[in-house]
């Protein structure tokens, strides 16, 4: 059971905070730009979230270089907001990064020497 739970742990936690972070970019349908303009920023927007959609396919394929990615994504967007230096509600959207990282590395060094290494979920 524990090892379900440290599967999907950070699995659910990354979408969560993905899906967090998309729902700042539909700010961009307020304004009184043209069509285009206004898909065109939505895009721009979420190029991080795009990011770390594959950070996660990674993730979940090879654990742990995907944890040591989102660690890195964490250290980055640390640095683009300021996190440290003045602004620290950043870490709101920053830190279920760390944390996903990780649960990635823990997972993958508590069973990769045991038959739940490949763990997959019965449908």
């Amino acid at each position: 059971m524990k090892a379900k739970l440290l599967y999907w742990i950070p699995r659910i936690l990354t979408i969560i905070a993905i899906l967090f972070m998309l729902m700042f970019s539909f700010d961009v349908f307020g304004g009184n730009e043209s069509l285009g303009r206004k898909l065109l920023g939505f895009l721009m927007h979420n190029i991080p979230v795009l990011i770390l959609i594959g950070v996660l396919i990674v993730a979940w394929k090879w654990e742990i270089f995907g944890g040591v990615l989102f660690i890195v994504a964490f250290i980055a967007s640390c640095f683009v907001f300021r996190s440290f230096s003045g602004n620290p509600g950043s870490l709101i959207v920053t830190a279920p990064f760390l944390i996903t990282g990780i649960l990635f590395i823990v997972h993958h060094i508590l069973y990769r020497n045991s038959s739940l290494t490949n763990f997959k979920p019965k449908s």
